[in-house]
């Protein structure tokens, strides 16, 4: 059983801020930022390619309950929402999650991504094959 599975079931202490019969949200204990917050679904799924539609709709339903909860009491305009699905993209626990994280002015939290330069050609065929199927 993983870790976010035994705090699921409440074999693993944590500091919890919303649960429901499907989903529970608890504090990172790294913090990244005041209030970083992870939601996952009760049910265990690796990452998103193995979640189904009701647990997606249940995730994310509390994952903009809860932003706009930090963002009124933590008196933040800004917040990142991340999935990171596997290990390239950085997901350490195996376990389908979502990071809230509130942006404070100087947090020193920086994304910065490659821009890649493509042509309407290099779009359409790239779109053709994503719909492909």
């Amino acid at each position: 059983m993983c870790i976010f599975c035994k705090i699921a079931s409440h074999e693993v202490p944590s500091y919890k801020i919303y649960e429901n019969d499907h989903v529970l949200a608890f504090l990172d204990l790294s913090q990244t930022s005041i209030g970083h917050t992870l939601v996952i679904p009760k049910k265990h799924f690796n990452n998103i390619l193995e979640l189904d539609d009701n647990s997606a709709a249940d995730v994310f339903k509390v994952v903009t309950y809860l932003s706009k909860k930090i963002s009124k009491n933590l008196d933040v305009k800004n917040l990142n929402i991340i999935n990171n699905n596997g290990p390239l993209a950085g997901q350490t626990v195996d376990h389908f999650h979502i990071h809230i994280i509130p942006r404070y002015d100087d947090d020193e939290i920086s994304f910065n991504y490659p821009s890649h330069k493509l042509t309407e050609e290099e779009f359409n065929r790239l779109k053709e094959k994503i719909l492909a199927n």
